[in-house]
């Protein structure tokens, strides 16, 4: 028992002298404020670029919203002069001015349709040599 009571005295000596000297308690409290420090800064700017990436992400949203806005307004303003209506009035009613002859054609027929269809067909086939060769030897 004696025994451990010696190593007891000894060991609170030991850290008393040794370990928890002013100058080591200073050196954990420093560290551990240069951390608190660190941490802090890191969670702010981290906090700081998602801002700044959402606030980047609404400014282009609004600058979009903007150029439909004005795109809207110019098609509103399209919309309301004499040209348009002009073309309007000729399609949809048949309408037309003074002097002007109107040609009512018939509905192509599906040969009409069809006409060129076999030509592309037949263009798509060639192989890019092939249009090589015709383009440069004709």
């Amino acid at each position: 028992m004696e025994r451990i009571k010696t190593e007891l005295r000894r060991l609170r000596y030991y850290s008393k002298k040794d370990i928890f000297t002013f100058t080591n308690i200073a050196t954990a409290v420093a560290l551990i404020f240069a951390v608190a420090c660190v941490y802090s800064t890191v969670t702010a700017t981290t906090r700081n670029w998602q801002l700044e990436q959402k606030l980047s992400n609404l400014r282009l949203e609004k600058t979009r919203l903007q150029i439909e806005v004005d795109t809207l307004e110019l098609e509103q303003k399209y919309y309301n002069t004499e040209e348009y209506l002009e073309i309007m009035a000729r399609s949809k009613d048949g309408k037309m001015l003074e002097g002007e002859t109107m040609v009512v054609l018939p509905k192509n027929s599906e040969k009409a349709i069809n006409k060129y269809a076999d030509i592309d067909k037949a263009e798509q086939k060639r192989s890019n040599f092939k249009e090589w060769l015709d383009f440069l030897f004709g």
